[in-house]
């Protein structure tokens, strides 16, 4: 929703910015979304680890860990030559501390003879920690642990043994990592319907559909872009030997036989695609391209050998949190998000199953049962082939699948013998199916722009990638031929600007496009709506409230001139209207437009939408500032609720959230509650914004209030 939410503590004037804490008239942040380039609404998403090239963190738990000791540097080149990212500490408290505050990575831990009996009474029940391998540095220290704890991989004597485990070990990890996203039968015929909305639709679905298409679309040239790759990796420090392979490798090999090879690329791609990672995503798009074309090409040379309906199978460890997304997912949607290795032969695929569930007794087991009927869905469409003379490690009948491959999800049962172990029914689906047909045209309605580059800066947006997109919209401007497409772009990136707080950069831009717009379109055009709304929202973050007004007075006007009474923008401007009352202190005329807006989405959107989150948070700001606590904490946690419904986790309005119930919960002096949410909101600020900007400012002083109420003074001086 383009909606400006009220955010005290952060649409501070320059000169107060420069100010401290206490110049500040609330803890408070209140919470926005960003209108995208052609202002349809877009909620932005952040969900990018920066850095993590693989689905696992390796840790490496040593004394000895010295970079002047040949032994370890040797050591940990030969380590390197296996994973991309390792982390290494020389003390336990320090390497547990490390583990405790990493529970959403999945981690393979190396630890010498020395610490073995200390660290891992602390940390073996974690769910998060996957293998531990034991390393000793003399045979005569080694002890088999291995029945003791059943995490251990097994003990080590040379680094060369530990690496053979480690690459079997990391094969499970990338294997279960693989990205899925599910939608309820529910969720798809709502959201295939007209003029629902898709916020019930699990994002990573929908931003698959909608990166396979764009990128399946551009044309460049493979080999400056392979070139460009080993650029990128080269900067995240991948072994150097990996990338002159690679680059050997890319000239004689085809793309099959590299996907399937031990090297960084097959991980990359993986984790980029589950953490929608755009920028690790668009330099992936030349190969992308070329695997994909290479099971085009495959598919018809060897469809007269699938005229009978046939199965294939998949083994895969899945958390129990996840099993039962599957679960719910019965008679809707299931999408692999990367590329998807099967067999025709089930023992492969229960030996992953296998390995799965006896080292973590909180994983479930699932064997997927894949029926492919051609007769009802179409190869051209879903790209498959039998690659073992085409893979660099042959298996046994292996099936590649394109990415973003679907299925319907049919029967659900529990193995006999082993409660652990379940099957899944799948069948192969494509726009044949009027469900799958209807949700995919509803999706691509949600990008705008005349090229795949335009639609791909447009996504970049939506996923709150905002460092690509403006790189991506700066060469569309470099190419622009006239005034109209330069409208366009300068609009995205004025956007871009004001996410990232460079107010005076923004309003250049936006100044620039509605120059355009004003000579090309009539003045009551729905066009400038968005455009006034954007305005709007960046005077409201400078502070200029009486300038922020008009312009969303603008957009009140121009919807009445053409008889909207219910549109988004409308919905947006009585929002946006609310925001400056409220900011300029007229907290009952803020309420009044807050409910103007809240009214109509009730009246056109489900009552568990999240985009009635920001009505809720609106208006439990209003409260909490009449000091009526108690209803403002109902309403933030309706908001929460909502948001928690249909925002990726690190999503910057989730963030604003947990601030603002935990501002509720200080003022009623519950302050391990208020430390809580604070602690929260600090974490997805640090992933998703610069360290200059005012909302961490906010956030961490906010805590070291927290901590200065508790007695902890050290901890508060430190924050403060």
């Amino acid at each position: 929703m383009d909606e400006d939410v009220q955010r005290s503590g952060s649409t501070t004037r320059d000169d107060e910015d420069k100010g401290n804490m206490e110049s500040q008239t609330s803890k408070r942040i209140t919470m926005k979304t960003i209108p995208d380039a052609n202002g349809v609404s877009a909620s932005l998403t952040a969900s990018k680890q920066i850095g993590m090239l693989q689905n696992f963190l390796l840790v490496w738990l040593d004394a000895h860990i010295d970079d002047n000791n040949t032994d370890f540097t040797t050591s940990l080149t030969k380590f390197r030559s296996t994973v991309s990212t390792l982390i290494e500490f020389a003390e336990v408290d320090q390497c547990v501390d490390y583990l405790k505050s990493n529970h959403d990575q999945t981690i393979l831990l190396i630890v010498s003879g020395t610490f073995v009996e200390d660290i891992m009474p602390l940390i073996h029940d974690m769910s998060h920690l996957d293998t531990v391998f034991i390393f000793y540095r003399e045979e005569t220290q080694q002890k088999e642990l291995a029945n003791k704890w059943s995490k251990v991989q097994g003990s080590f004597t040379s680094i060369e043994s530990v690496c053979e485990s480690l690459k079997i070990a990391t094969e499970q990890c990338e294997h279960d990592a693989m990205p899925i996203s599910f939608v309820p039968k529910d969720i798809v015929i709502e959201a295939s319907t007209k003029n629902k909305s898709l916020d019930r639709l699990e994002p990573s679905y929908m931003y698959s559909v909608l990166f396979k298409e764009i990128i399946l679309e551009i044309e460049e040239d493979n080999i400056q872009a392979m070139k460009d790759l080993v650029v990128y990796c080269r900067q995240k420090d991948i072994d150097e030997n990996q990338l002159n392979k690679f680059e050997c490798d890319y000239q004689c090999r085809s793309p099959i036989w590299l996907y399937t090879c031990e090297n960084f690329l097959y991980r990359m791609l993986n984790r980029s695609l589950g953490s929608l990672d755009m920028e690790i995503m668009t330099k992936l798009g030349f190969f992308i391209r070329s695997l994909h074309r290479q099971l085009e090409q495959l598919y018809q040379e060897q469809s007269s050998d699938y005229l009978k309906p046939f199965q294939v199978y998949r083994g895969q460890g899945f958390s129990k949190e996840n099993f039962e997304n599957i679960c719910n997912a019965k008679g809707g949607l299931l999408s692999f998000n990367n590329f998807l290795s099967t067999s025709r032969q089930p023992k492969i695929a229960e030996e992953f199953i296998k390995r799965a569930v006896n080292k973590n007794e909180q994983r479930i087991g699932v064997l997927f049962i894949i029926t492919i009927n051609l007769s009802k869905v179409s190869g051209a469409t879903t790209p498959f082939a039998l690659i073992e003379k085409y893979s660099s490690i042959p298996r046994e009948r292996e099936i590649l699948f394109s990415m973003h491959t679907v299925f319907r999800v049919d029967k659900i049962k529990k193995t006999v013998g082993n409660s652990r172990i379940w099957k899944v029914h799948l069948t192969l689906t494509d726009t044949n199916d009027p469900e799958l047909a209807a949700l995919t045209c509803r999706i691509r309605e949600e990008l705008c722009g005349s090229t795949p580059l335009q639609r791909l800066g447009h996504l970049m947006i939506k996923v709150g990638d905002f460092n690509q997109a403006e790189e991506f919209y700066n060469e569309l401007l470099e190419k622009a031929s006239n005034d109209s497409d330069r409208a366009h772009i300068y609009h995205p990136i004025g956007s871009v600007r004001k996410h990232q707080g460079q107010y005076k950069e923004a309003s250049l831009f936006f100044k620039n496009s509605l120059k355009i717009q004003q000579k090309i379109l009539p003045e009551d055009h729905i066009t400038f709506m968005s455009s006034y709304n954007e305005w709007g929202m960046l005077y409201n973050d400078m502070g200029d409230y009486s300038r922020a007004l008009q312009f969303h007075e603008k957009c009140v006007e121009i919807a009445k001139k053409i008889s909207l009474s219910n549109d988004i923008d409308l919905v947006t401007s009585y929002n946006n209207v609310g925001s400056i009352y409220y900011n300029i202190g007229d907290y009952m005329k803020a309420l009044e437009f807050y409910e103007k807006s809240k009214k109509i989405k009730q009246e056109t959107l489900p009552l568990n939408h999240p985009d009635l989150a920001t009505s809720y948070n609106n208006i439990g700001s209003i409260y909490d500032d009449l000091c009526d606590y108690l209803k403002a904490l109902v309403f933030y946690k309706k908001s929460l609720e909502g948001m928690k419904n249909g925002l990726p986790t690190n999503h910057i309005d989730l963030a604003i959230s947990y601030n603002n119930i935990g501002s509720v919960y200080e003022d009623l002096d519950d302050y391990p509650k208020a430390l809580e949410f604070y602690k929260r909101s600090k974490e997805i600020f640090k992933t998703v914004l610069p360290s200059s900007h005012s909302y961490l400012t906010t956030s961490y002083n906010s805590i070291g209030s927290i901590y200065h109420e508790m007695g902890d003074y050290t901890k508060a001086f430190k924050l403060c």
